[in-house]
Parts: structure tokens; C-alpha cells; sequence
């Protein structure tokens, strides 16, 4: 939606308006705060984190010229859970599985990294943002939704509200996430090819402290990540992971879209495989308890990072510019999106009182690509790697060879452990991997059935129904306004969101979207029908249904506790 201004309007302005407050629209808001501009942050759930979702891990790179820490002091100590001391990869053949010590690659460029639950730390940036911001005549509002771009004579000049008037601006930042209606509006994302996104899928189990310690052998300030890759998942291009926090484990998957529609796979199911599986008896022990169950959509940055993220005084930061690196087990956004929003807040700063609207943004395009930013997120090799390997022909011949007699056997010696424990650990490799089965399944089958170790351990963990698991979600449901609207209910347009939807399932009729058998003048025909109460917001029925999909208004909808 777009609201065209005119000089007659006396509209509220400031100057500048960043929308969201995750970690790229709070480092945007204090790095401007910084510069003494003038900043209204505006603040779609009743605080920041309510309705972000991450993995998640938060790098803090030393060839940035940004970092968390640098632009909030007592981060770490305060927002964040463990640190990762201990960071590994799961090779998976049946019960059989091979690891790998990936050290190198994660202190590769490291200064330190922590995991981290969204509701907890963006709600204290949210704190911090609201102090550095309120000292330049700014601050924060909660409960609202930016609807859309405020254009005068076809130039952006502000943004529109569901709960506001319209509110004029010199910057916009948007930093309101994956499913960006500001990016959209502006045409510089789309959600057309499911091959460009991947969709999270995540459980937050609870753990007493004293128990984190002990099951994986790790101090109060220590914390472990691990990474799964191999059979567990049949064929669906992809892995899981784990992390430990301070008192409670993040367990999840991570698909390609266009993997799971093509294999039918249902998201919850590919999580429960993961939290079923003996590998994690040990580390999950008796008495599974689920905090919270969760989902969003994460950009592949090598296909969708926009190398121009701004249009007249619009610029993008984070996910809402696709600024998320998923390369091999390297995964990292919101030490991206932090570098983003300070250097677009530094950008406005250089180019300030300039009177082209694009002056910013052209700059804030060049920072990213002088700082490495850019080439990190779009990394040339991948591109040259991508036109040969991930062709189905080229798949289907190396896989065959890897499968063979003779690629066991050669996956299964002594020096090739070696040279996979080092093409694991190499920046440069995983930078390249293309997206294809090879690297995600076949390869870890593999090398899990040669140079696996059986595991034995029973898994007692039940994790709880997908009805249960949305029951326990809250939910501020506004009535009478839902914000997905299914345009076309034939299976061949809207059926992938049945599967694909993670709160939706074949033969459940509790989720979002369900088929439903239905006649019409004595004919039967099978239709897709919505209910957008148990959304969760994650925006995949938006790429793979036909649907008009927008947020929610400000404070309605779903609201994580953890995130």
C-alpha cells in the first residue's frame, strides 16, 4: 500500500524513520542517535523481539568495520545467552555418524560469537535504542505497523501507518525483516522464486543450566553449536542445528523452499526427525520439554542481496535487503544487518543537507561494497561455481560416482577424512558449494555410512503435536482483519502451502492452510481454504500459494516469548 502526499499536507516529520528494531534498525537508530539526527523508530510487535525469530548465532567479525558491542556496551553480558566455544558438524547415515571439528572455519575472521534468543535481546536494544534516540528529540513507538511508502509526485518521502498519520522523513531505514512490505512496495524485493529463500523451523527446549553444563561438558561461560547434514532429512536440501543457551537449547532445520515443495516435505516433521533421533539422546536426557515452537523465512544472500538497497530516501538493511549469508555450515545475518544499518546511519550523516534523495542511499552502496560487506554476501566464486554444478545433469553424474562402489571407497579412506575435515573448515570452499543434494546429503550419507560411528543410545524425547505446539503459541487474533487473503484455492496454485506451511500438514485441520473436498453443481473438486489464526507469520505460503500476504497490525498476530 502507497499514500502520494502533497505540499498541502502537514504531516508529522522527522529526520529519519527506521523501521524495526532488530539488530540492524537499532544499530542504524543508535549510530544515528550518534550523529545527533533526529530518529523515530517505529515498532511493529508490543516490543522488539515479539515477533523475530532466529537460530541464532551473532558473529562479531573482525574485517567489520561494525560490531554489536561497538555501538552497545554490556551486550554481551546483558542480551546475549553462551558463547560458542565448541562448534561442529554431524554427518548422518541411519544411526551412523561422522563429525567434524569446524574451529577453523568458525573462528575464521571471529572475534567472538554468542548465541542468543531474539525476544531477550532485541527487547534490551530496544531499551538502548529508545535512551540514545529520545536524547535527539526521537525515540521508540511499539503496536505499530508501517503499511507502506507516503510518495510525493512519485517520490518516496515518508511512510504510511495502520496506526498513525502519515509521517515524513529525510532517511527511511527499513529494516523490517524478511518479509519486507517497504522493500516490496518500493519494487526492489519480490517473493517470486522459491530457490531464493530458505524456510527455519525451530524448538526452544528447556534445560537447567547445571544440565547444559554437564550433557556437553561445558563451563557457565562456554557454549557449543552443532550442525546435522546426511540422511535424517531424505533429500530435502538442507540441515539442522543446535545450540546451547544459558538455560535452554535452539534446535532447528534449515530448508531450501523450493527443496521442500518439490519433496512434499512438512517442516514440523523434518524438525521431529532431528529431536527423535539418537544422536540427540544424550544431549536432550529425559523428560523433553518444549519452551516454544517457531518459523521464518531466511534470504540467500547469494541470490538475492541487492547490491542497490535503496530507492530516492529508502534505504534496506538486513533481511529486508537479503542480507543473510547461508554458505555450506557458515549461516550469519545479524552481524550483517548491524554493519548495514550503521553504515547506512553513517551514509545519511556524510550526505546530510544534500538536496538529491539519493545522495544516502548511493553512498550507503558503496560502503557496503568498500567494507567487504557485499562481496561476503554475494561471493563471485559462488556465482562461477553455480553455472556448471547445479545443473540437474552435473548432479545427477557426480552423485552417482559419489554412490558408486568406487566413490565409497574413496570417501571412506583415511586421506579423504583428511581432506573433508579440511574443505569443512576452508572460507573458500564452503563459499563456493552450489545448492545442490550433493553437498547437503549425498556427501554427508556417505562419509556417515563409511566413517560413521553406530550410535545406540535410545531418544525418549516426545515432542509434542503440531496442535499442541500452536496451542502453546499466544496469539492476539484481530478479528475481522486478516492479514493473508488466498486468491486462488486450486491445489495446482495454493496446494504447496498445505505441506509447506509450518503450522499446516496434510491431515491436520488445525493449521493455516487444509484441503478441503468440495462440491460445486454435482462435481467434486479438491480446494485449499485458509484460517490465518494459528499464522506464524514466517511468509512462506506467500512465495509458494497464490495470496495477497501482508503483517499484521501492530500488535496483533502471533507473540514469541523466546524468539
Amino acid at each position: 500500500m502507497s499514500a502520494n502526499g502533497s505540499h498541502e499536507n502537514e504531516y508529522e516529520h522527522y529526520e529519519a524513520v527506521v523501521v524495526g528494531c532488530g539488530p540492524g534498525g537499532a544499530a542504524a537508530a543508535a549510530r544515528l542517535a550518534e550523529h545527533g539526527v533526529e530518529t523515530l523508530v517505529l515498532e511493529r510487535g508490543v516490543e522488539a523481539g515479539s515477533k523475530n525469530v532466529s537460530g541464532g548465532l551473532i558473529y562479531a567479525e573482525g574485517s567489520a568495520p561494525y560490531t554489536i558491542d561497538d555501538l552497545f556496551d554490556g551486550f554481551r553480558e546483558e542480551a546475549a545467552e553462551r558463547p560458542v566455544t565448541d562448534y561442529r558438524i554431524h554427518n548422518v547415515a541411519g544411526d551412523k555418524v561422522k563429525t567434524y571439528d569446524l574451529t577453523d572455519l568458525h573462528e575464521h575472521d571471529t572475534d567472538w560469537c554468542d548465541a542468543v534468543l531474539r525476544r531477550k535481546m532485541d527487547s534490551w536494544l530496544e531499551a538502548r535504542v529508545h535512551e540514545k534516540t529520545s536524547e535527539t528529540g526521537g525515540g521508540v513507538l511499539t503496536n505499530v505497523r508501517v503499511n507502506g511508502l507516503l510518495r510525493e509526485n512519485g517520490e518516496i518521502v515518508g511512510v504510511t501507518c495502520d496506526e498513525l498519520d502519515p509521517i515524513e522523513a529525510d532517511l527511511i531505514v527499513a529494516a523490517d525483516g524478511v518479509n519486507s512490505e517497504l522493500a516490496r512496495d518500493a519494487g526492489l524485493m519480490d517473493w517470486e522464486e522459491p530457490d531464493e529463500w530458505f524456510q527455519g523451523v525451530k524448538a526452544v527446549v528447556d534445560m537447567d543450566p547445571d544440565a547444559v553444563n554437564h550433557r556437553f561438558g561445558i563451563g557457565d561461560d562456554e557454549g557449543v553449536a552443532h550442525l546435522f547434514s546426511g540422511d535424517l532429512f531424505e533429500d530435502v536440501r538442507g540441515g539442522g542445528f543446535l545450540y546451547t543457551n544459558e538455560e535452554s537449547l535452539s534446535i532447528g532445520t534449515v530448508f531450501h523452499l523450493d527443496s521442500l515443495v518439490a519433496q512434499q516435505a512438512e517442516p514440523h516433521e523434518l524438525l521431529d526427525a532431528l529431536l527423535t533421533h539418537p544422536v540427540m539422546a544424550h544431549w536432550i536426557g529425559d523428560g523433553y520439554e518444549e519452551r516454544e515452537y517457531a518459523a521464518k523465512l531466511v534470504p540467500d544472500s547469494k541470490k538475492v542481496a541487492h547490491r542497490e538497497p535503496y530507492r530516492d530516501r529508502l534505504v534496506l538493511v538486513g533481511d529486508a535487503a537479503g542480507q543473510m549469508q547461508a554458505q555450506g555450515p557458515i549461516i550469519k545475518g545479524m552481524n550483517h544487518a548491524v554493519t548495514a544499518g550503521a553504515l547506512a546511519a553513517d551514509a545519511f550523516a556524510i550526505t546530510r543537507g544534500n538536496a538529491d534523495p539519493e545522495a544516502a542511499g548511493r553512498r550507503y552502496a558503496k560502503l557496503l561494497e568498500d567494507s567487504g560487506t557485499m562481496a561476503k554476501l554475494r561471493p563471485r566464486q559462488y556465482d562461477l561455481a553455480r553455472t556448471v554444478a547445479e545443473r540437474d545433469a552435473v548432479t545427477n553424474a557426480v552423485d552417482r560416482v559419489l554412490e558408486s562402489p568406487i566413490g565409497r571407497v574413496a570417501l571412506g579412506n583415511p586421506l579423504a577424512d583428511r581432506v573433508l575435515e579440511r574443505a569443512y573448515n576452508s572460507p573458500l570452499v564452503v563459499s563456493m558449494l552450489p545448492d545442490t543434494r550433493t553437498g547437503y546429503t549425498t556427501v554427508p550419507t556417505v562419509v556417515g555410512e563409511t566413517r560413521g560411528k553406530s550410535i545406540r543410545w535410545k531418544n525418549d524425547a516426545e515432542p509434542p503435536s503440531l496442535e499442541e505446539r500452536i496451542g502453546d503459541l499466544t496469539y492476539d487474533t484481530d478479528v475481522g482483519n486478516p492479514h493473508i487473503e488466498l486468491h486462488d484455492k486450486s491445489v495446482e496454485a495454493s496446494g504447496a502451502a498445505v505441506y509447506a506451511c509450518p503450522v499446516s500438514a496434510e491431515e491436520f485441520g488445525g493449521g493455516c492452510y487444509r484441503t478441503e473436498q468440495v462440491k460445486t453443481n454435482g462435481d467434486e473438486e479438491t480446494v485449499v481454504s485458509l484460517d490465518t489464526q494459528p499464522c506464524v507469520e514466517c511468509g512462506t505460503c506467500a512465495i509458494v500459494a497464490d495470496t495477497a500476504w501482508e503483517h499484521p497490525r501492530g500488535g496483533k498476530g502471533v507473540e514469541f516469548r523466546e524468539g
